[in-house]
């Protein structure tokens, strides 16, 4: 009962945690649109819908809109899924996507955007509505560009998963699919085995026809098992793509790129810790030997936690069955602060070996 209940503020903690990681663009609802909107600050807002083309093509130029004012103290951006939000594009007189408003700061009396839905035009109009002088900020890709010279070297190496989308560049449902595709890229930056790809297929015909790309966009993935390559037949939403590489490859992120409570457990070990931790004093050294021993089998990614394993339950002999609680303690702690997302690994993969012991 006290495990789970150790479990369970862990994953509340977690949940909290990745929820302060909000996107650019504010998620605006009827719970905080008031809060956000006519306040000290002037808001655009687009209200969309998640089926709406127009849409889908707006989001990556509306994110590199949030990205380059995430700093702007007087300016706020932000999005309302009219869908799910119906009374709240109702009250402003929504009635077709994406409707784009301005709100000065202040109020609630909205101002129709009617330019080109370009991240450079929005920019133009919110500096001029609210006083900035914000440029749009290049946004790196973590989508690794293939071309004939480098396709074999990236995609054909036998150390890495490499998941490849074979577009168009006049396609719309490559367009559609762009900005979910840098995400799912975003996700997998910290794993160096997966590499996250695109091809310009109608640029290089020849690497298409080899591979059978008849439409667009495709999507192959290919495994370090098979480099013949296998088609992807998952869905095209960000959870999907990251469901399926996380059971290709072995991994364990979430959408936002964070370990999951799986990250780092190795269910053998697991097994060996309740032993571990149920025995009196004076057996602990021979659980922790016969722990030495299992370790010692592991490989790849696995050796590394086993380490972690060790680590902990030496600690824990060393300082009592104490350690581990305020070990994850200590460690939240460190997590809630604004740290580099090696950092952040680390200390996830650590606590939650630790729970565990917990």
């Amino acid at each position: 009962m006290e495990k789970n209940q150790i479990l369970l503020a862990l994953g509340t903690l977690t949940l909290l945690f990745v929820s302060a990681l909000a996107d650019d663009v504010v998620v605006l609802t009827e719970d905080n649109f008031d809060k956000e909107v006519g306040q000290d600050r002037g808001v655009l807002v687009e209200f969309y819908a998640p089926w709406c083309g127009h849409c889908k093509k707006l989001a990556p130029e509306y994110e590199k809109l949030g990205a380059s004012f995430k700093k702007a103290k007087s300016v706020l951006i932000g999005k309302v899924d009219c869908d799910e939000q119906k009374s709240v594009c109702s009250k402003y007189g929504v009635s077709g996507y994406p409707t784009i408003q301005w709100f000065p700061k202040g109020s609630l009396e909205p101002k129709k955007y009617e330019g080109p839905r370009t991240a450079e035009s929005l920019a133009e109009f919110v500096n001029n509505e609210g006083g900035t002088n914000v440029k749009i900020a290049a946004v790196p890709s973590n989508v690794v560009v293939l071309t004939a010279d480098n396709f074999d070297a990236v995609v054909l190496d036998e150390s890495k998963d490499v998941l490849v989308e074979f577009y168009a560049p006049w396609c719309g449902h490559c367009k559609s699919l762009a900005p979910t595709y840098e995400k799912v890229a975003t996700a997998f930056k910290m794993e160096e085995d997966v590499v996250i790809a695109n091809l310009d297929a109608d640029k290089y015909k020849d690497l298409a026809e080899k591979y059978g790309v008849s439409g667009y966009p495709t999507l192959k993935f290919f495994p370090r098992s098979n480099k013949a390559g296998e088609d992807y037949e998952g869905g095209r939403d960000l959870d999907d793509f990251v469901s399926f590489i996380n059971g290709k490859c072995g991994t364990s992120r979430d959408g936002k790129g964070q370990f999951t409570s799986n990250a780092g457990i190795v269910a053998q070990l697991d097994a060996l810790i309740k032993e571990f931790v149920a025995a009196s004093s004076d057996k602990k050294k021979a659980v922790f030997a016969k722990i030495e021993e299992e370790v010692g089998k592991l490989q790849g990614s696995t050796a590394r936690y086993g380490k972690i394993y060790l680590k902990v339950a030496k600690s824990y002999m060393d300082k009592g069955s104490e350690y581990a609680n305020k070990e994850i303690d200590r460690l939240q702690r460190i997590l809630e602060k604004s740290i580099s997302p090696a950092k952040a690994d680390e200390f996830t993969l650590k606590k939650n070996i630790l729970s565990a012991f917990a």
